[in-house]
């Protein structure tokens, strides 16, 4: 036995026989066309035909897209051969058999004529008529139209479409498998409309057919019935007449079944869900049209001359419908809305106990105690508003929309105290006395109440802790209070302040950078990546935020990159360049009373500071290398100066040479993580400058 045929048997077997027997059953239908078929089997024929067509009808109202029944134009195909069959059976019988009488043809033929008829062949063939031009002029003709729109629409589309899904694929949002099942989905359309554009044709052949077979049926029959069987001619035109137009009648009511189903499933187009709520959902999506409606039913109710009770009826139907639809929908509303929270409850259950989740972290997460998630918990609500107003805030400020805060509880932490942790590190953590507030007062006079002192966790100034109790005495002394949520989303807001460069990620970065304006997009085109790369670009805006930069106005930054990246590659010198080039805004957000005030570095420390710069030939600066007892001492003088300036409360920067300040912020960083350090090239033009002394 050779592979292929090794090959064919399994699907043979796995088929089960249905397709011999589907084969088998063709090529009995094709028998009905040359083979003398007795009545009985007739009648099971035209049984199965009705059959057959009414299920193809019910299977097309309740599918949910036209191309579930991708296989209906090969099953109109084959139905229209059954009946054609069938009609080429009897009227073999009904000509060599038809002087017998009425049941020559098989009891249903018999049956239909004496129901449709009533015992007058002249309204049988009126009512063949009708259905005749229903069938041919209506259905079948508006189907076809609508076949062959879609057939050209869906093919024009394809190309359209098919970028589309490659146009997903390339941007991650769907898989190789997904990508294959939406392909293929287009072309089982794209053919599927094309068939029916050519099934269309058949139901309307069939409808012409019909109509000659009727003619040549009651023609031949009258014909022979006088030449043959010796009958009058008004007997013969009563027998033939009755038993063709009957024939017709038979074989119509499936075709035009068939054609109602056909017009159906073309009709639906792009309409999800099946017929019946595709139709009596849309329609009833309106109360209003459903009183408007009944209004005119009960309106013709009473005009004179028009009977009152059948529009009186569908009036109060329809208002019935319309007062009762609105509730419905809200009820079955809220069932979905039910059914969804709960798949979404089950389904963050689930994901909470599972690995993947316990492996995630958080890029911000605030995590309180038992005791503080208790007495938050009726005020969760305002903690989420005010932490929405924050990242606007940041955003405003920064340019960036810091990533969302996830508030967690962790019954395991120590009591009152919560946790701020950055990418799943704790960063900071602090314990909070419930009912109580604190009072700011720094060096200044405390408050005369009792209290116990303490540091305010977000800058560590000094404060008082008072009970809740003393607040109106403190408020009468002149003191401002702050409560603990206060307190807590201030120490919130100021690491996420401090920790800006590590919130920034390459996601929202290229985020960013895809808001700009097209002009922009060329920019970033031209230099990134051949003189930059976009990771590069990332370390870029990371080493601005980490000193509080604002990236707000992303476009002066790449204008400033596209000038330095042909000449320098690391970010850091990039940065330097950036930073002279904002030193408009860096001066202006740093503006006091539209004063900049600024502490020096002394000459001494100047001189010690430039010595220390190691260069290469080029003369580039390539290493610091600085004496550590004189980075000691140099903390030691930097940190008196600036404390006393400090507790004066000024604000204002430390200035440094251009080439000696990246080294100057990284050591006073450690002490003063906020303390803004500028260069002399970022001091702008147009500002008034205060000295406020030097380091020495």
């Amino acid at each position: 036995m050779t592979s292929t045929a090794l090959a064919a048997a399994p699907v043979a077997s796995r088929s089960g026989g249905k397709d011999i027997g589907f084969a088998v059953a063709i090529v009995l239908i094709l028998c009905f066309f040359f083979l003398p078929i007795p009545a009985i089997l007739i009648d099971l024929g035209i049984a199965f035909s009705i059959a057959l067509s009414v299920l193809i009808l019910m299977v097309s109202l309740w599918i949910q897209k036209p191309l579930e029944f991708s296989a209906f134009p090969t099953v109109l195909l084959v139905a229209t051969i059954l009946r054609l069959a069938l009609n080429i059976a009897t009227t073999r019988l009904i000509l060599s058999h038809g002087a017998e009488g009425m049941t020559a043809a098989g009891y249903i033929i018999g049956g239909f004529a004496n129901l449709v008829m009533g015992g007058d062949f002249v309204i049988g063939i009126i009512v063949f008529l009708i259905l005749i031009t229903i069938n041919f002029l209506v259905i079948t003709k508006g189907a076809t139209r609508i076949a062959e729109v879609g057939a050209r629409f869906t093919l024009d589309a394809i190309p359209g479409k098919q970028m589309a899904i490659d146009a997903d694929l390339s941007a991650g949002l769907i898989d190789d498998k997904q990508a294959q099942h939406r392909r293929r989905e287009l072309e089982e359309e794209s053919s599927f409309f094309g068939s029916m554009d050519g099934a269309s044709k058949f139901v309307r052949g069939d409808a012409i057919a019909g109509l000659i077979i009727l003619a040549v049926n009651i023609f031949g029959g009258i014909v022979i019935g006088v030449t043959r069987h010796s009958l009058t001619l008004s007997s013969a035109a009563d027998i033939f007449t009755k038993l063709s137009v009957g024939d017709g009648l038979v074989s119509q009511i499936p075709a035009l079944i068939i054609s109602l189903a056909a017009g159906l499933l073309v009709a639906k187009g792009g309409t999800r869900g099946s017929t019946e709520k595709a139709v009596l959902g849309q329609l009833s999506h309106y109360p209003h049209a459903l009183f408007l409606a009944a209004l005119l039913m009960f309106i013709l109710g009473v005009v004179p001359g028009l009977p009152f009770t059948p529009f009186a009826i569908l009036g109060g139907v329809m208002a019935f419908v319309g007062y009762a639809l609105p509730k419905q929908l809200a009820k079955d509303r809220a069932v979905v809305a039910a059914e969804a929270a709960l798949s979404e409850e089950k389904a963050r259950a689930e994901a909470k106990g599972s690995v993947k989740e316990q492996l995630k972290a958080y890029e911000i997460e605030l995590c309180l105690s038992r005791q503080l998630t208790t007495k938050f918990l009726a005020s969760h609500e305002e903690i989420g508003s005010r932490v929405a107003k924050m990242r606007r805030k940041f955003a405003r400020q920064y340019g960036f929309v810091v990533p969302e805060i996830k508030l967690t509880d962790d019954f395991k932490a120590p009591a009152k105290s919560y946790q701020i942790r950055i990418h799943g590190t704790v960063v900071a953590t602090q314990e909070l006395r419930l009912g109580e507030f604190l009072v700011i007062v720094g060096d200044g006079r405390a408050p005369n109440v009792p209290g116990d002192e303490v540091r305010e966790p977000a800058f560590g100034m000094k404060a008082m802790s008072i009970s809740e109790a003393f607040l109106n005495d403190v408020k009468r002394q002149g003191f401002n209070t702050v409560d603990s949520m206060s307190v807590l989303l201030t120490h919130l807001s100021e690491v996420i302040r401090n920790n800006l460069s590590q919130l920034l990620s390459y996601k929202d970065m290229r985020a960013l950078l895809d808001r700009l304006d097209p002009e922009y997009k060329r920019l970033i085109d031209e230099i990134c990546p051949s003189q930059i790369s976009y990771s590069g670009l990332q370390a870029v805006l990371k080493l601005l935020l980490a000193e509080r930069v604002s990236i707000r106005n992303l476009h002066l930054i790449l204008e400033a990159i596209a000038e330095i990246a042909p000449h320098a590659r690391r970010p850091e010198q990039i940065a330097e360049h950036v930073r002279v080039r904002m030193s408009q805004q860096i001066c202006g957000d740093l503006t006091d009373k539209g004063v900049l005030k600024v502490l020096r570095l002394g000459n001494r420390w100047d001189l010690a500071f430039h010595q220390s710069l190691k260069r290469d030939a080029k003369g580039d600066v390539v290493e610091f290398d600085i004496d550590p007892r004189l980075v000691e001492q140099f903390g030691a003088e930097a940190s008196t100066a600036i404390r006393a300036r400090m507790d004066a409360g000024h604000q204002f920067a430390v200035v440094a040479t251009a080439e000696t300040r990246p080294y100057v912020r990284m050591i006073l960083e450690r002490m003063f993580a906020t303390l803004p350090v500028l260069s002399q090239l970022e001091i702008a033009r147009g500002f008034d400058v205060e000295s406020l002394g030097t380091i020495a």
